[in-house]
């Protein structure tokens, strides 16, 4: 049997319930709910379901943009869905990576990166983000060498000369790159500090804008990428002097490495794919997944080997761990040249 207080609690409750106490209560607990709701991870089952953008935070026509475009194409065709590029240049990379760190963690909008990225994470401590703090990793996609080029007006014809010329005119040859940060940037610190020249920097907005002013020989000197200077280099609009990796790239055999004068010279780009933190794990790892059948496609290994690409396939942890030595080694790097965004 009840006991009679139970029949007067009873009667309470019916009262408030009466008197709209529970529906009070129903809508104040939803409207908490409501952003916990709304933050709830999307599903990987119908991921993805519309169009996924692919932000380059760097000019039109660089290696970013080209592979990004090669990207989007093979996992528009893999997942049945759009994938697009979207260029957003400024600020050595900082404008498009701030705006991909700002937007939703719904796998929708993807950061494509380089060691830019891990370079900025010392040269820049102040920007808007962190990289490891507000980005997951998802996959890298390639490396290459860089190549040495300076403007045919230029009178050297080695790394040698070119470091005798830069000695005795200390101070008066430049070098291009697009803006403070990029692997460009980086390689040209990397070569003066171990080279022991003052050559002064000359920052761009876009990888565009600064081959620009190399080809017209309004700058001396720059370190690009083998995939875009190496043909420019056969028309004889730049003087190619040494490529950057670590043994002779096999598109240009007959050419030293930077290395082969300045030992233990090594500086390479490399581009990966990020997203905003919070995207969750089944995207990123569908993602992952997706992006690695691409890269072990025999005409993608094929078409990147010849413009001097390697593809690197990692898991999701691997490539973390990858970005972290290579935060590491730019901030050693940073640090030896005393590089400083100008």
């Amino acid at each position: 049997m009840i006991p009679k207080s139970g029949y007067r609690f009873s009667d309470k409750i019916m009262r408030k319930l009466k008197g709209g106490f529970m529906l009070k209560v129903l809508r104040l607990t939803a409207f908490a709910l409501l952003p916990l709701l709304l933050s709830l991870p999307a599903s990987a089952q119908n991921y993805p379901n519309r169009t996924v953008k692919l932000i380059v935070p760097f000019g039109a026509g660089g290696p970013a943009d080209v592979y990004a475009r090669v990207l989007a194409q093979h996992l528009s065709e893999e997942t049945k869905q759009t994938f697009v590029v979207e260029d957003r240049p400024g600020a050595g990379s900082i404008i498009g990576t701030d705006a991909v760190a700002k937007s939703a963690p719904d796998g929708y909008t993807l950061l494509v990166m380089s060691n830019t990225h891990t370079t900025n994470e010392s040269l820049l401590p102040n920007k808007p983000f962190q990289l490891m703090r507000d980005f997951v990793p998802v996959a890298p996609i390639n490396y290459s060498d860089l190549l040495l080029v300076v403007h045919p007006s230029v009178q050297a014809k080695s790394v040698k000369e070119f470091i005798d010329l830069a000695k005795k005119e200390a101070g008066k040859l430049n070098y291009a790159s697009s803006g403070p940060g990029t692997p460009y940037h980086m390689a040209g610190e990397l070569f003066k500090a171990m080279s022991k020249t003052d050559i002064v920097h000359v920052p761009h907005k876009a990888s565009g804008d600064m081959r620009n002013s190399v080809l017209s020989g309004n700058v001396q000197m720059m370190f690009d990428a083998i995939t875009v200077m190496s043909q420019l280099a056969k028309e004889g609009k730049v003087r190619a002097l040494a490529t950057s990796g670590a043994k002779r790239n096999p598109l240009t055999p007959d050419l030293p490495t930077v290395g082969e004068t300045v030992p233990g010279y090594e500086s390479t780009i490399w581009i990966g794919v990020m997203a905003p933190k919070g995207t969750p794990k089944e995207i990123v790892t569908f993602l992952n997944t997706s992006i690695n059948k691409v890269l072990n496609k025999p005409e993608v290994k094929e078409a990147w080997l010849k413009q001097g690409a390697i593809p690197l396939v990692m898991t999701p942890e691997q490539f973390d761990a990858y970005l972290r030595k290579d935060i590491e080694k730019w901030a050693n790097v940073v640090k030896m040249s005393g590089a400083k965004v100008q």
